[in-house]
């Protein structure tokens, strides 16, 4: 036990070590590129290497110089909000849709070939005409990522219906069940799992959809963010939003693990 908990501490330490190392030495060899104590000056504040006095990005996350000049956080925030607009639009039409597809097979016949054919679709191909559509930024991105967050709730929720047993299905019929019974009572418990299992990966694909959307459509959002520090040549900054990036959507992911587990009833402790 104590040999599991040393290695779970030393070995992300020794891989960390590694990562500065082929940074540090990325840094020697690109000019410009950013050193990891300039950038740890650019995220905290204080004095980089050629001397000069920087005010962290993350020193004063808040602050509001106008409309299109915020600290990071209100930038993280307004992510977060068209991501949360997205994800919840696909939960609300991708679970019951699920359920029709996993309950009818017609209903799998009918849409399976084209849950397959826009399934793998990129972000960046619908951007450009639901731009045209809405010609609004933040209902461009919500829909951006409702479509391609959905298909992973659509599937996982079918799926997870097909898998409740033909016993209980039986038992259902013999209790005359309604079909709102059968669902509530029967259906949804064994689904539960695999429904929240979409969730999951909706919610991650739709983190990872934000940041490429922001950077095309522009306004506030980290992934305009991150665009705007490019055309400014602040690569150190630009690191630091990939950094935040990740960790919000770590968050994000352990958040969603956390709830599923929480009504899984094949985990341990809730059988």
């Amino acid at each position: 036990m104590k040999n599991e908990l040393a290695k779970k501490i030393i070995l992300p330490i020794l891989v960390f070590i590694g990562i500065l190392g082929v940074w540090s030495s990325i840094a020697n060899n690109v000019e410009e590129f950013p050193t990891p104590y300039n950038t740890y000056i650019a995220a905290f504040g204080g004095v980089n290497a050629d001397g000069d006095e920087i005010t962290g990005v993350l020193a004063d996350p808040f602050y509001i110089e106008n409309e299109d000049d915020k600290g990071i956080f209100w930038q993280i925030l307004n992510s977060l909000q068209r991501v949360f607009g997205g994800f919840a639009l696909a939960i609300l039409v991708g679970v019951p849709m699920g359920l029709f597809i996993g309950m009818s097979k017609s209903a799998q016949y009918a849409f399976d070939p084209f849950i397959q054919i826009f399934k793998p679709v990129s972000p960046l191909a619908w951007l450009p005409l639901l731009l045209f559509i809405f010609q609004d930024i933040n209902l461009t991105a919500i829909s951006t990522i409702f479509i391609t967050s959905i298909w992973p709730i659509i599937i996982n929720t079918a799926l997870g219906v097909r898998n409740v047993s033909e016993d209980y299905m039986n038992v259902a019929k013999v209790l005359r069940f309604t079909p709102l019974e059968k669902i509530r009572q029967i259906i949804l418990p064994v689904a539960v799992p695999f429904i929240f299992t979409g969730m999951r990966l909706s919610l991650g694909i739709a983190w990872l959809v934000i940041v490429a959307a922001e950077m095309l459509t522009g306004g506030i959002g980290i992934g305009f963010w991150i665009w705007d520090e490019y055309n400014n040549l602040a690569y150190d900054n630009i690191i630091i939003g990939i950094i935040l990036v990740g960790l919000i959507g770590f968050i994000l992911d352990l958040m969603m693990g956390k709830i599923a587990d929480y009504f899984d009833y094949t985990k341990k402790g809730r059988a």
